[in-house]
């Protein structure tokens, strides 16, 4: 998940794989507290207002830290491991962290306060986009729907019918898309059309509720292990910031406007009655390849740095197999038995390698992978095993098997756009 973008995809992740988290925490409510905020979020500049006066109410001093949560300044997004290392070495606790019905965060040893700012995502378009809010353009009756890679935004984008779609790698490019006429419609998280309309204010958008039980999200504060004290003094702080209206004064632009928000209660009450079993019923298809169109890797960042090679890595037929078994016990249940998707995105098919112009690399998801996941346990397995789940993975997606092991080093190093090849 490239969370420079939307920390929200991660904070599933996180959550419903109960992060391990160790900090030193003190039993009683500490005088002061370190703040870190999450990596590339929206909502950053509310986040610390909020931060500020909900500490200040509580009678705790606030520091923040410059570098966030393991800011280390990559695309790559940030892991269970890399979160427990921040709280360790920067923060005492994290203001706007996301937290929703589908990764409620009951089996993590993260405490959560009451949420201050009840968001979600939303479909946007031009005004006035006749084809874009009834889903005709083309002579085929679709239209081109931006998302953002591997968020929730692409799990309610693959929901939508008569589409193609536009991937891109943060959600300001994902709005962007729809300002710049690359897509007609787009699903991103609302905080990200509110930060994009205060670098663009003559930009102006219809935003309309999304569907889907993945749409609903709320910002708290986040602490590890022997923090009940801390978080006590905060949902306390909220409680009078909300009673005396100033919890609204400062949430006030970042909100869903009324209308949207009524109708995403309405949405909720249909669709999310029990998230579980939502979640465990059967998948929607993946759309056929030659409805998705994946924008260029941007010039300046991406999903991941890495260096040269022009051609794919080659692997072998025992790696596929070997594989396998690791998908089965280490991955199936987030991305589904048949990488289709379930609490995390498809590995298969256009939504993970499109048929062409895809710009994300062999080496970046290798490297994203290999470091973050599993995400109830990342970085648990050898090098060897890594390799031998990326040779998997390319296979599944129409790679063929060679005469030579895939090593770690040439998964990493591999620059070539992770396409769909053609089928065994």
């Amino acid at each position: 998940m490239n969370i420079r973008l939307t920390q929200v995809a991660l904070a599933s992740a996180l959550v419903a794989g109960a992060a391990q988290v160790a900090v030193h925490a003190a039993a009683q409510t500490p005088s002061s507290v370190r703040v870190c905020t999450m990596p590339g979020s929206p909502s950053a500049e509310l986040d610390k207002s909020v931060a500020r006066a909900v500490l200040s109410t509580a009678g705790i001093a606030a520091t923040f830290a410059s570098r966030g949560i393991d800011d280390n300044g990559d695309d790559d997004g940030i892991s269970a491991r890399e979160l427990s290392k921040s709280l360790q070495r920067d923060c005492d606790v994290i203001a706007g962290f996301p937290r929703s019905s589908v990764a409620d965060g009951s089996d993590s040893q993260l405490l959560f306060s009451q949420g201050y700012l009840h968001s979600g995502y939303v479909s946007i378009a031009l005004p006035g986009d006749h084809a874009a809010n009834t889903n005709v353009a083309a002579p085929d009756g679709k239209i081109t729907i931006a998302a953002t890679w591997s968020s929730p935004s692409q799990l309610i984008a693959v929901e939508q019918k008569n589409a193609r779609f536009d991937l891109e790698t943060t959600s300001r490019l994902t709005v962007d898309a729809v300002a710049k006429g690359r897509a007609q419609r787009a699903i991103v998280w609302y905080p990200a059309v509110v930060a994009y309309r205060r670098a663009h204010p003559q930009q102006h958008f219809d935003v309309a509720v999304a569907e889907s039980p993945y749409a609903d999200w709320n910002l708290v504060f986040a602490s590890g292990p022997g923090t009940q004290q801390l978080q006590k003094r905060i949902d306390g702080a909220l409680a009078r910031l909300r009673s005396d209206g100033r919890l609204a004064a400062l949430t006030r632009n970042w909100a869903l406007p009324a209308t949207i928000a009524t109708g995403s209660a309405t949405t909720r009450a249909s669709l999310v009655r029990n998230p579980a079993r939502y979640l465990d019923g059967p998948t929607q298809p993946s759309p056929r390849a030659d409805v998705w169109r994946v924008s260029g890797m941007p010039a300046a960042g991406g999903f991941i740095k890495v260096a040269a090679t022009t051609e794919a890595p080659s692997f072998d037929h025992e790696q596929v197999a070997h594989g396998e078994h690791l998908y089965a016990d280490s991955c199936a249940k987030c991305h589904g038995e048949k990488l289709e998707g379930n609490t995390a995105p498809s590995l298969i098919g256009p939504a993970f390698a499109p048929a062409a112009n895809s710009h994300l690399t062999i080496g970046g998801i290798y490297q994203y992978m290999s470091t973050n996941m599993p995400a109830d346990h990342p970085g648990k397995m050898s090098d060897e095993e890594y390799a031998d789940l990326m040779a998997f993975l390319l296979y599944t997606n129409g790679y063929d098997t060679g005469n030579v092991k895939l090593t770690a080093q040439a998964a990493q190093s591999s620059t070539t756009p992770l396409n769909a090849g053609p089928r065994h």
